[in-house]
């Protein structure tokens, strides 16, 4: 990420759109929005981060299909861009049973959760995944507590494209709201703008990973039992954003009069 030095507005007026626009730094409208006690300004605070991840995602997207243009003219130009022919092509005996082989295997289903899907894999138990006993903040998990620390999440990655949090199972399913929730108190960890949606995988890992360097969290679950799962264990995702709470409460990124949930 670039070095960007850039002053918040000055709290002479009242905070206006035009002077929002002008910021194209995150960070600086995330410490606005963090400082910001006025429900109107934080509202358009949000609408600016929004904008702002928007023309960086449309801006990316421009120069990656410059790219590709570039490199495909630069193919046709050499004459390596034409197919050619297998060197060994099996005989018609052998194409008609490679083509039975292949009917019968079984077709990979696509990458991410598939809403449609006749029958989901087998759950494994809570167990497999690797989740420390007493990496919480301790204490008993009161539904109070648990709602509090949900709204919390939810607040933190409004801004985000493509997160949606209600609940501590589905709205982690893909990996977007870790990695939402990590970039918002490290956004110079990675480029949210980059991230797709159904490479859960690389979701995963990059909040994981992110959060372990960054902030000292353990990295309480593992990637592989999480796409085992359509959705994650609750209890799972649940200890995890309670450890990682705890270390930005200790880093002191995170202000708390009480004891951290």
């Amino acid at each position: 990420m670039e070095n960007r030095t850039e002053e918040t507005p000055s709290s002479a007026g009242p905070l206006t759109q035009e002077q929002l626009a002008a910021i194209e730094d995150e960070e600086v409208l995330s410490d606005m929005l963090d400082k910001a006690v006025d429900f109107e300004e934080r509202r358009m605070i949000r609408a600016a981060m929004r904008e702002l991840m928007k023309k960086k995602r449309e801006q990316r997207d421009r120069e990656r299909s410059a790219r590709q243009k570039a490199i495909s003219a630069g193919r046709d130009s050499s004459g390596h861009g034409t197919a050619q022919k297998p060197a060994n092509r099996p005989d018609s005996g052998q194409q008609h049973t490679q083509r039975a082989a292949q009917a019968k295997a079984p077709h990979p289903s696509p990458a991410g959760p598939s809403p449609k899907a006749s029958a989901s894999p087998p759950r494994p138990p809570a167990a497999g995944v690797k989740v420390q006993r007493g990496s919480a903040l301790g204490g008993p998990n009161t539904k109070d507590v648990k709602q509090m620390l949900l709204d919390w999440c939810r607040a933190k990655t409004e801004p985000y494209e493509g997160v949606e949090i209600h609940n501590f199972s589905s709205s982690w399913a893909d990996g977007l709201a870790f990695c939402a929730l990590v970039h918002r108190f490290f956004p110079e960890g990675f480029d949210y703008c980059t991230l797709d949606p159904y490479d859960r995988r690389a979701n995963f890992e990059k909040a994981f990973k992110t959060a372990e360097r960054l902030a000292d969290c353990p990295p309480l679950l593992d990637v592989d039992d999480l796409l085992r799962m359509r959705e994650p264990d609750w209890k799972c995702v649940y200890t995890y954003i309670q450890e990682f709470y705890r270390c930005l409460v200790e880093k002191g990124l995170v202000k708390t009069k009480k004891k951290a949930p």
